[in-house]
């Protein structure tokens, strides 16, 4: 799609008083702004391109007559391995899971940056990397037997909210909050693990 970023530039700047202008960006400094983007940050194609986009709503286009192709700087980028979606969406997927976050929001995160669904659904980690999230917020938020004890629906039903914003399955939720003990609930996280291993073996 077509944006005159000649327009959006001279509309940015006109909001922008007092500040010396900044000449339009050329192929050249597109390039070398996304270089050091992808040096700097993981990043995927889309975020990428946003990026890029938004420096060309500040800045402008040096050749009105020819606009930038900012899908082909992006697929060259890929092709060149500089920006790889699947590699991404692995890295903050994990990240994620080691804070806590659950599967819905792990792929709502990589919705946001643009990541294709095939690819979000294979960067998520497996059903008891879930559950070792799950804990790791139960852990950090003093949920169920990691906490003082909560007798009432309310409090039962507070505490689900937290693991269900967070992004984990009811079930799941349920599972930590209903838990008689730590222990308990850390021999449910390692049920699945000691499945695989089996399996494996």
């Amino acid at each position: 799609m077509w944006h005159d970023y000649g327009a959006m530039s001279r509309n940015v700047q006109g909001c922008q008083q007092g500040r010396k202008a900044r000449k339009p960006l050329e192929a050249v400094q597109l390039r070398d702004l996304a270089l050091s983007y992808v040096a700097r940050y993981a990043t995927s194609g889309a975020r990428l391109e946003r990026y890029l986009a938004r420096k060309l709503a500040e800045r402008g286009w040096a050749d009105e007559g020819n606009p930038p192709d900012l899908g082909a700087l992006i697929a060259d980028f890929v092709q060149q391995g500089y920006v790889d979606d699947a590699g991404y969406a692995r890295m903050r997927a994990g990240s994620l899971e080691r804070r806590g976050y659950g599967a819905r929001r792990v792929v709502q995160a990589l919705a946001e940056a643009g990541v294709a669904e095939p690819v979000r659904r294979a960067a998520l980690g497996d059903a008891a990397s879930q559950r070792e999230a799950a804990l790791v917020l139960a852990r950090k938020r003093r949920l169920g037997p990691f906490g003082a004890p909560v007798a009432d629906r309310a409090g039962r039903e507070k505490q689900l909210g937290v693991l269900l914003r967070a992004g984990h399955a009811m079930d799941m939720a349920r599972e930590i909050v209903n838990a008689a003990s730590v222990a308990a609930l850390e021999e449910w996280a390692a049920e699945l693990d000691g499945d695989e291993l089996h399996e494996r073996g």
